[in-house]
């Protein structure tokens, strides 16, 4: 029998972590203003920066639908998981997937319009392990996740959770030891209580969620193994089928880290995994704590992130205690002292900046 931390419920499926899709009618040309996470994040600056060229990053999803003007060019042949499974990909009846992919490298269209990635020149390689809302299996995500990396992946977006099954921590584990950037969402509210799986797991990138003011997101899950945080509420992307469709959740923020990562990646390509992470957390903003258990990150601005100047000699003790987790020793011994790490200063995370803050041992409790 698997142990399952704490009084998380195990689910015997992939579940994605954004709320249903509400399509939307909008023209290609009203879209653009409506991606408010773009001027919060001050992307438009970054992508002066690095546009995520060369980067190729796994969404392990629904599938992409990459007959969407926005996403012409940027997805190549993929793979299907699942029983009967032999498609490359490029299916997606439910809209998740191409949602994911569209926060993460859409390319717009002429003159402004239509939806812009976060790391526009991005590649993506669509992975298909979940069918539909709750219709995928930790197998198939293991067995996705192992894929990826034999393909090449730099950055593995996970906008899912699942149960912990040792196939999918396994084939985690194995992508963060060849120095593979894996993103996860740490699961929605209420139904989620605690930081849910894969996100949990030593060494993996878990992503909150947060709302327009850049403070906790009511529809997040919280918890120590929270790394950072970035917008999940009102958010605008691609939908199936060349529609366009809303959604909350930490599906959003996640996808929104991964182009983020991917934007690392591409302007600093000798970094290793943990320098990737470190570049992220030393420029993170601390909101203050919340409710004596947990803070809100938030999502600020990441010109500075892709900056060419070094770091400090000093490193925060946060980056240090990621290098542990990277390297696989004390896992579960050091947790984030109460707080949530935001996205902010991403153009720190791009060029060195603040001290990420500090870290406790707390009295026994592992994850």
């Amino acid at each position: 029998m698997i142990r399952v931390a704490r009084s998380m419920i195990v689910v015997l499926a992939v579940a994605i972590v954004s709320m249903p899709l509400k399509p939307i009618a909008a023209s290609a040309d009203a879209i653009r203003d409506r991606q408010w996470h773009l001027v919060s994040l001050e992307v438009g600056r970054a992508q002066q920066l690095s546009v995520g060229e060369g980067v190729l990053v796994a969404v392990t999803d629904t599938g992409v639908d990459d007959r969407h003007g926005e996403l012409a060019g940027a997805v190549i042949e993929g793979k299907e998981f699942g029983e009967g499974a032999s498609g490359n990909g490029k299916a997606d009846t439910d809209g998740h997937g191409t949602a994911m992919a569209g926060l993460i490298a859409g390319r717009g269209l002429p003159n402004g319009a239509g939806v812009l990635g976060i790391a526009p020149k991005a590649t993506i390689l669509p992975v298909q392990t979940i069918h539909s809302e709750f219709g995928g299996s930790p197998e198939n995500l293991a067995a996705g996740i192992t894929w990826a990396v034999s393909q090449g992946a730099q950055v593995i977006c996970v906008a899912a959770v699942t149960s912990e099954y040792p196939e999918v921590r396994e084939a985690v584990e194995a992508a963060i030891r060849v120095g593979v950037v894996v993103v996860a969402g740490v699961g929605n509210a209420p139904k989620s209580k605690q930081v849910g799986f894969p996100a949990k797991l030593p060494g993996v990138l878990a992503v909150a969620g947060t709302d327009k003011g850049g403070m906790h997101a009511a529809v997040s899950a919280t918890g120590p193994e929270v790394v950072l945080s970035a917008p999940a509420v009102d958010i605008i992307s691609l939908d199936a089928f060349g529609k366009y469709s809303t959604g909350d959740g930490t599906s959003n923020s996640t996808a929104i880290v991964a182009g983020v990562v991917a934007l690392v990646r591409a302007k600093f390509p000798d970094l290793s995994a943990v320098e990737v992470i470190r570049r992220l957390t030393a420029t993170a903003t601390d909101r203050g704590s919340r409710g004596g258990t947990t803070s809100t990150g938030t999502a600020s601005s990441i010109p500075l992130l892709l900056s060419p100047r070094s770091f400090p000699g000093r490193r925060s003790p946060l980056a240090r205690v990621l290098e542990v987790w990277g390297s696989g020793a004390v896992v579960g011994e050091w947790a984030l002292d109460g707080s949530w790490w935001g996205l902010g200063w991403l153009a720190g995370l791009l060029s060195g900046g603040c001290d990420a803050g500090h870290v406790r041992k707390p009295g026994g409790a592992g994850t």
